[in-house]
This record gives C-alpha cells, structure tokens and sequence, in this order.
C-alpha cells in the first residue's frame, strides 16, 4: 500500500481531454449522430433529439462549427432554410461513435437509466 501511495497517477491525454471536453457536453454527441447519417434543417434536428431546446441546439452546434466538426448552409428559398452536415472530420468520428454505441448496448442496460429510450443523463444542461 505504501508503494503505490507514492507513485502517481500518469497525466491524462491532452488529446483525450480536448474530445470530452467537446464531445463530453449533454446533447453534442446526438447531434453528431445525427448528422452522421445526412445533412439536416434545424426543425429536423430539433424532432430528432426530443427534449433539447431551440437555444440549446443553436449553441452547440455553434460550438460543433468552432471546432470544426459541423457546416451552417442557408438555403435562400422561400421559404429561408438552414441545414447542417458534418465535415470531413465530423464524419471521421462515426467508426468511435459506432463503438460507443456497441459498448453501451453491452454495459450500459437501459434499466440503468430508468428504462428511459432517451439518451437523458438527468444532468442539468450546460
């Protein structure tokens, strides 16, 4: 016990960090999700991810768009339209989310979650 109280813990990843502290947000890994499969309008986005608010979305895909993951394109109409697709690098993160989805469908019941289907975490939104 004596020993491992004096060796250290190794530094986490800083690569590893700059991920969670994107993708680790409530709501920002569904809508990359998402948009894996095709571009999609806002009002679309919104029904497909119940219980995300308009100003939520708006701010994470603003984020998503910072970082480099996500493309704002405006359809000028009528009637005015803005959709959403992934970059190149946002679609580079479908094979990870595919393997978090396989890990949590083999460690991560939905009885864990209250039988709940939506992905909710019941943490407050950041």
């Amino acid at each position: 016990m004596e020993e491992a109280a004096r060796e250290s813990c190794k530094p986490v990843d800083g690569g590893l960090t700059r991920v969670f502290v994107l993708l680790g947000k409530r709501w920002t890994g569904l809508i990359v999700a998402v948009l894996m499969e095709r571009p999609v309008h806002f009002s679309d986005l919104r029904r497909a991810i119940p219980g995300i608010s308009e100003r939520m979305l708006s701010d994470r895909l603003s984020e998503l768009g910072a970082a480099g993951l996500v493309v704002r394109e405006v359809d000028a109409g009528p009637p005015l339209r803005v959709a959403y697709r992934l970059t190149e690098a946002g679609v580079a993160l479908g094979p990870a989310l595919a393997e978090l989805q396989e890990w949590a469908g083999r460690y991560l019941p939905e009885a864990q979650h209250g039988g709940c289907p939506r992905a909710s975490t019941g943490a407050p939104e950041r």
